[in-house]
């Protein structure tokens, strides 16, 4: 009998490239075509601001396939242990300083609270996860600053436990009762989950090695498209977007700019490391210190990765518990800042 089998057609063209390295030709090109007037300084701009930020986003790299090779991430799990307070505590604080895959996070959370694990430490790992990692706090002291970046790291642990006190107090409500979704899906795109040990030294063991390489080299790439898109669209902010125009919006003293920027921060945010340019030039146009940081709070915890992973496990009134809260802290998170970056 002949063998009738068929390669599987390779998808067109134009489904293989990715939209975020053709975006950014794209736009230089039309800038370029549009207004050669005003090209090289919006190209020029983006550059520089790349080439500065440059030696962070190398570190940033080096300690995600550093931390992915070791499996430091298996620490998270021991942030679930023991009392309740001490749980929320050490949920926040492992959220809001470790780095953690998306991917990951749904079989690891669904497996702790099938097995009990109380939904409020849970929820103040959900909120502080997000927000801030060592690649994430590297590339935001590397544009906006070590004193932005170390606040912004206050503020994810501070909302973790804002969140996890706050369910905790509401644990016997109708809002937080039977919170699970049925039969929760773990499937997960990763290769292995956060369990055993970290192996600090992990040159020693060859599939570690090529974990490290292959963690860079993928880190690279992401965070190189991403941040090469974000400081070219921050050049063209700086030098179309009238500076009176965002000072108007989320300038200024008051909870409206941070409000606004709370408001707007949770369904604009697309990308983390995008959004620190993004904010930077935002800032140089006149955007509040306060407005800032509480788009990147709330823009962050509702990110699509982060709400998937918050989503796909519990039922639809925790998730908008935990949106709710998400605004909430970054609101409280903007005044405190903004109060003290006066």
């Amino acid at each position: 009998m002949a063998d009738v089998t068929q390669p599987a057609p390779r998808p067109a063209l134009w489904r293989r490239i990715d939209p975020v390295w053709a975006a950014i030709p794209t736009i230089a090109l039309a800038t370029w075509l549009l207004d050669p007037d005003q090209a090289g300084a919006v190209i020029g701009l983006g550059a520089a601001a790349f080439l500065r930020t440059l030696p962070y986003i190398l570190f940033a790299i080096l300690a995600i396939g550093y931390l992915k090779a070791s499996s430091a991430e298996t620490l998270i799990s021991r942030a679930f242990t023991g009392n309740q307070t001490r749980m929320i505590v050490l949920a926040a604080l492992v959220g809001g300083l470790s780095p953690f895959c998306s991917c990951q996070v749904i079989p690891f959370i669904a497996t702790l609270l099938a097995v009990g694990a109380p939904l409020s430490a849970v929820m103040a790992f959900w909120l502080s996860s997000p927000l801030m990692d060592p690649a994430m706090f590297s590339v935001t002291a590397g544009t906006l600053g070590l004193p932005f970046a170390l606040a912004k790291t206050v503020a994810a642990i501070g909302l973790g436990l804002f969140g996890g006190f706050a369910v905790r107090a509401l644990a016997g409500s109708a809002l937080f009762a039977d919170p699970l979704k049925p039969r929760p899906g773990t499937g997960s795109c990763c290769r292995k989950g956060l369990n055993g040990q970290p192996v600090w030294r992990f040159w020693v063991a060859e599939d570690r090695r090529r974990t490290f390489a292959a963690t860079t080299a993928d880190n690279a790439l992401f965070l190189g498209k991403w941040l090469m898109l974000a400081y070219l669209l921050e050049g063209l902010m700086i030098t179309y977007v009238p500076a009176e125009w965002i000072a108007g919006v989320v300038g200024g003293a008051g909870i409206s700019p941070i409000l606004t920027g709370a408001l707007v921060g949770a369904p604009a945010y697309l990308n983390g490391y995008a959004a620190v340019p993004l904010i930077d030039g935002l800032l140089h146009q006149g955007m509040s210190q306060g407005a800032a940081m509480a788009f990147m709070i709330a823009g962050g915890v509702s990110s699509i990765p982060a709400a998937i992973a918050v989503w796909a496990l519990v039922k639809p009134r925790v998730f908008a518990a935990y949106l709710g809260l998400a605004v909430i802290g970054a609101v409280m998170a903007g005044l405190v800042w903004g109060a003290v970056a006066l």
